[in-house]
Formats: C-alpha cells, structure tokens, sequence
C-alpha cells in the first residue's frame, strides 16, 4: 500500500481550496487537542500541503489569497527580524561605548600599564595608594574630556574604583590558591583595578 499523500494525511482533495484547507486543518486540531502526536501529525501535513501549493504558486499554476503565510516566507521575516534585533543592540553598544579613535584608549592604556609597572615594582602601601588616586584622578581626566560632565564622570570614576577593588579582591581569592608564585593581594588587586578604570576611561560614554 502505498504512502498516504499530504493531502490524504490532512483529509482534503487536491482540488480543496485554501480556506477549506485551513478548516480541516482547524477542526483537526481542536478534535486532536489532547494528543500532541496527532497534532504534529496534522501540523506536518499542513505544512507539506502548503509547500506543494507553494510550488504550484511559483509555477504560474495556481494563485495563492494574499492572507496565505508559507512556511518559506516566515524565514526571511525572522532573518529581518534577528538581524534588526542585532543592528539595534549594535547601535546600543555603540551609543554606550562610543566612537572610539586610537588615542581615546591608547593615551590611558599608556598612564595605566604605568602605574601598574610603578605598583609592581613598589607595592609598598604609600606607593600604592598614591598610584590610585593618580589611576582614579586619571580615569576622571579621561571621562571628563570626552563627556565634559563631571557629575557622570565622578560617577564612573569613583565607581570603576570600587569596582575594580572587588574584582581584583575576589579574584585573588580564586586564583592564589591555583596559581603559584601569584603576586600579593596589594599588586593583584591594583592590576584589576587599573584594567577596569582603562575600560571606563578608554570606551565608555
């Protein structure tokens, strides 16, 4: 016995219009409510129904009601979609980070792999604390200059400080006990604290 065709499996003729096809495919459905196999079933027949009409729309054969949504054509409505959806978080991003050129980043990488060669050097507390009012007054510089806000750049500043200084306590509390010969706290802690003010000073806006 041979295969049950689309239209066989659905319960239409060949010669069944779209609505009618879309009836039984409504009826089956709510009489099938309760059995998820059979509902697939139906939905696959459906689908492979339209897709064979798709093909005979193509062909000049048949012509298709403007309401009719193919499964094909769903696809480029969701590429649309997806790549809108990126364009507009790209945008985002970009407004959050901003236009960036070469200096914008190099300049307070130069100050921070500084101060972080200074630290590495003299960890010894004043050196250190010095270093980090240079590091925050610098982030400060570097955010007012672009923003010429010095509420919002005081914010992002002080923040990145505190910031840096959890990162950097809590990842020298994860890694001293895997990494040996890893520096002291005071030299770990620093070096995150001046990679996260670079991070603000360099790209945010």
């Amino acid at each position: 016995m041979s295969e049950q065709s689309p239209y066989e499996k659905l319960g239409v003729s060949e010669g069944a219009t779209f609505e009618e096809i879309q009836a039984t495919r409504t009826r089956l459905l709510e009489e099938y409510a309760d059995e998820p196999q059979k509902v697939a079933q139906v939905e696959a027949a459906y689908d492979a129904v339209l897709m064979q009409r798709l093909k005979l729309r193509q062909e000049g054969k048949i012509a298709v009601p403007d309401g009719i949504r193919f499964a094909e054509q769903a696809s480029p409505s969701v590429q649309q979609k997806t790549a809108s959806v990126v364009k507009e978080s790209g945008q985002w991003f970009q407004s959050l980070l901003g236009q960036t050129d070469r200096w914008s980043w190099a300049l307070p990488a130069i100050v921070y792999l500084a101060l972080g060669t200074w630290v590495g050097l003299m960890p010894q507390p004043q050196g250190v604390q010095l270093a980090m009012m240079v590091a925050t007054g610098s982030a400060l510089y570097f955010l007012y200059r672009k923003e010429k806000r010095i509420g919002r750049s005081a914010l992002w500043g002080f923040g990145g400080l505190i910031g840096g200084f959890v990162l950097g306590t809590v990842a020298y509390t994860l890694l001293k006990a895997v990494i040996p010969g890893l520096p002291s706290d005071t030299i770990v802690i620093s070096w995150t604290t001046f990679l996260v003010l670079w991070g603000i000073a360099s790209f945010l806006k």
